[in-house]
Parts: C-alpha cells; structure tokens; sequence
C-alpha cells in the first residue's frame, strides 16, 4: 500500500489503536503470575522480564523522538533481565509518558519523527508502527504466560496497514514495506507461509515472523 493510501486509512483511528495496543500491553503485564519472569517467549532470545524490558524502552524511544523525555535508560535491544522495581510501573510510566507525547501531536500534523531508521513517517502511519511495537510484545508475554491473547481482527488489520506501508528503505532509497528493512536488520523474522483459513490476527503474526499457532506448551517446552 503507498504512503498516501496507508495515511489516509489510518488517519481516522490511529489514536484509538494506540489507546487499545497500550491497555493490551498493560493489561497483559499486569497478569503475569509470580514464577513467570523467566519463562521464553515467542521472541527467542528473550525471556518475559526482557520483552517488557524491551517493549518499554520502545515506547520511550518515540517519546523523545517526538520530544518528550529523554528516551530508554537501557538498550531496548539488548535487555538485561532484571527490573528495578515492578515490571507494571516500568510498563505503565513507559505508556503514559508516549501517551503524553502523541497528545501533542494535532490531527492535521503531516508527519512526525520516529526513532525507526526511516526517519519521518506520515503521522497515523508512525502512530500505528508505534501501536505495534506495544500490541505485538503484549501477544508475545500473553503466550509465553498462558493469558488469552490481547490481539482482535481489527486491531491486527490495522497494524498490517502501517506494516505494509511502502516507504523509501533507509540507504538504498529503494520502496519497501516499512516492516523490511526492520527485518533485514534483525528485529522481526522472516515471514511464514499462510494457512487456509488464516484470520487477520495470524496474518499479522505470520507477517512479524511469528506462528499463530503457538500457544504456552509450545512456547515453554521448546
């Protein structure tokens, strides 16, 4: 989908899909059972207590990159594993502060910095990119702790959107979907074939690299 089309889709929800994917992110960490920290997770390098890490330190990223606060702390990529205080403070300070700065933000803005090596994206674009970082990472905990899962249809197809917005790649300048050149670089799987029957929500997760059908055995009895 061009950048025109994708910005025009997205332009009347982008704020309701950011509210739904950090309440699913919240939600889902404000379930995790004693005994879970640990545990893997469909990111396989990373246990729960890393995810959360690097979910926050995500969300903080966009919030200095649209100017507010000071960015993560840590390397949202190579997190250590231990929390100074609770993993839902952590969560919650990192939601409410890119919360704070996409208020900024007015609904006629064009566009708007990302921390993502895109640079700018029209703004309901970079919003939702922004969404998927929180909805996805929520998924990942939800089935690495046994919780249902926090995705919709809806929420997915417009998750899609932004991912396959086609956007110049950085460097070559050659268009791409956004999610590409993210791929390349490490922070998504390649894709995985589609299956009769797929909804919107195994659709995404097959796109992100991520099997739908995984549930917690899979995930904790490798």
């Amino acid at each position: 989908m061009n950048a025109t089309t994708a910005a025009a889709t997205l332009r009347p929800v982008w704020r309701e899909v950011l509210a739904t994917s950090y309440a699913a992110l919240g939600n889902v960490v404000a379930g995790i059972g004693d005994g879970q920290w640990q545990l893997p997770t469909p990111c396989s390098e990373w246990n729960v207590t890393q995810v959360i890490q690097h979910a926050a330190g995500d969300q903080l990223a966009y919030a200095e990159a649209l100017g507010v606060g000071v960015g993560p702390a840590d390397n949202p990529f190579d997190p250590s594993g231990t929390i100074d205080g609770s993993a839902a403070a952590l969560v919650s300070a990192a939601i409410e502060q890119t919360a704070a700065a996409w208020a900024t933000v007015a609904d006629d803005t064009g566009s708007v910095p990302t921390p993502l090596p895109h640079g700018a994206l029209a703004t309901p674009v970079a919003a939702v990119m922004c969404a998927l970082d929180a909805a996805v990472h929520a998924w990942d905990i939800a089935i690495a702790t046994g919780q249902p899962s926090p995705l919709t249809d809806e929420l997915a197809g417009h998750l899609l959107t932004a991912a396959r917005t086609a956007h110049p790649a950085p460097g070559s300048g050659e268009e791409a979907e956004i999610v590409e050149p993210l791929r390349q670089w490490g922070a998504y799987a390649a894709v995985l074939d589609a299956e009769s029957g797929d909804t919107r929500i195994a659709e995404l997760l097959r796109y992100l690299g991520r099997d739908p059908r995984v549930d917690q055995r899979a995930v904790t009895n490798p």
